[in-house]
């Protein structure tokens, strides 16, 4: 079965267009993070069904992935990798840290399917955050990261192999390849935030 995968893709439709210019999505320069914040107002909806916003998760590093509960093996990849993640930090993750991971496909991940994802892959941990929303709130969420939804010509997802590492500030402070990077790596960064944080 060949997957198709992309990262940081930047060809984006015009009415994507409109919505990057909006949020204007975060980058980083050399000298550190600059530009807009990342974590937006989007209303989005959490697996149980209640309202959220990536805006409320500023104060702490949040790492952010990109998943949906039919993915046939990419996404699962990234799930064991953040919950490998997850159990690193331990008891850091919601009172010093968050994770998000956001469907690509909210045509049909609502809620339940969320739910149900979460708790199959053992990722139904306090201060993992699964979001969905209407197509256009998910658009809006991903212009945040200078990412856009793709559909492949037969009509599947394409895959985004992006994680990114956002400050308490909201900005974004790395970006790895899903696929690639260790899990090892993502901690020592959330702690090397958490570090920075209480020398500030």
């Amino acid at each position: 079965m060949n997957f198709k995968f992309q990262f940081r893709f930047v060809s984006i439709s015009t009415g994507l267009l409109a919505a990057l210019i909006a949020v204007s999505g975060c980058h980083r320069g050399a000298e550190g993070p600059i530009g807009a914040e990342c974590l937006t107002d989007t209303k989005l909806v959490d697996s149980s069904g209640k309202p959220f916003q990536l805006s409320t998760l500023k104060g702490k590093p949040v790492v952010v992935d990109f998943i949906y509960t039919s993915c046939p093996g990419p996404c699962l990849m990234e799930t064991a990798k953040l919950a490998n993640v997850a159990t690193r930090l331990g008891a850091d993750l919601g009172a010093k840290a968050s994770i998000v991971s956001i469907t690509v496909d909210p045509e049909h991940d609502g809620p339940a399917q969320l739910r149900e994802y979460a708790q199959k892959q053992g990722a139904d941990e306090k201060g993992w955050y699964f979001l969905t929303g209407s197509p256009a709130e998910i658009d809006t969420a991903l212009a945040g990261f200078k990412l856009a939804r793709q559909r492949e010509p037969d009509g599947s997802v394409a895959h985004l192999v992006d994680m990114v590492l956002v400050g308490p500030d909201g900005r974004e402070v790395k970006e790895y390849n899903g696929e690639a990077v260790n899990p090892k790596t993502i901690v020592k960064d959330v702690q090397d935030v958490l570090g920075d944080e209480k020398a500030s």
